[in-house]
């Protein structure tokens, strides 16, 4: 059983996007593909029940059913960050809650991605942050880069940070979030030499880019 944490370089780099794709590839391997996303927030009511549409995508991407209060088991109204939404509904996000929830979708399937919040340092509680919910997994990391300006200096931190913090970064994912950035190449190819862990896979900018199968070597690299 293989467990990653998904992170990105900031908010709405289509980490979601990225961890739909790796769940379909996963399950072209012949895997059981899940996704855990452990705080939402911005979620909508449906039929008297919070529902976040990033945990939807995953329910539609994997192939294995899961309970949702495992699969989500803080979901928040306000489309702020988790600590400010936790803190206004009186909830205490609690990181062994978490780790047993993950602990229970481990036994269900054979690859189990976990996508943070925001990026590598994005407040989960007063206290704690998307790392110290990362090293509390112990599970190696992908990255999804958000490929438009600036994403150079934001994707060497990240990979620095999450190196610093004594988890392996598994791989990077680039992320074609602005289709007119100018030299996509050229910036594609400094982040290949300079980022210590492999591409796994470029997604193109596309509007139903969330049903798409990152489906590479280099992924199917991660399942053995």
């Amino acid at each position: 059983m293989k467990t990653y944490f998904i992170t990105g370089t900031d908010t709405d780099v289509g980490k979601t996007v990225a961890t739909c794709q790796l769940l379909r590839g996963f399950a072209a391997q012949g895997l059981r593909a899940v996704a855990m996303k452990p705080v939402a927030s911005g979620c909508t009511v449906l039929d008297g029940e919070l529902v976040n549409a990033d945990v939807e995508a995953h329910r539609a991407a994997g192939n294995v059913v899961v309970p949702a209060e495992l699969a989500n088991p803080y979901r928040f109204a306000p489309p702020i960050s988790p600590h400010l939404a936790a803190r206004e509904a009186g909830v205490a996000v609690s990181l062994d809650h978490l780790a047993a929830c993950a602990a229970q979708l481990q036994a269900m399937c054979d690859v189990l991605l976990i996508e943070g919040a925001g990026g590598w340092h994005a407040p989960l509680t007063m206290d704690a942050d998307m790392q110290v919910l990362a090293q509390r997994f112990g599970a190696p990391v992908i990255l999804v880069v958000g490929m438009r300006l600036g994403c150079l200096n934001h994707a060497l931190l990240s990979a620095n940070a999450i190196v610093a913090a004594g988890l392996p970064l598994a791989g990077w994912i680039a992320n074609r979030i602005d289709p007119g950035m100018d030299r996509y190449d050229d910036n594609l190819a400094w982040l290949r030499q300079h980022l210590p862990a492999p591409l796994l896979g470029e997604i193109a900018h596309a509007a139903d880019a969330v049903d798409g199968c990152l489906n590479t070597p280099a992924v199917a690299q991660l399942a053995t």
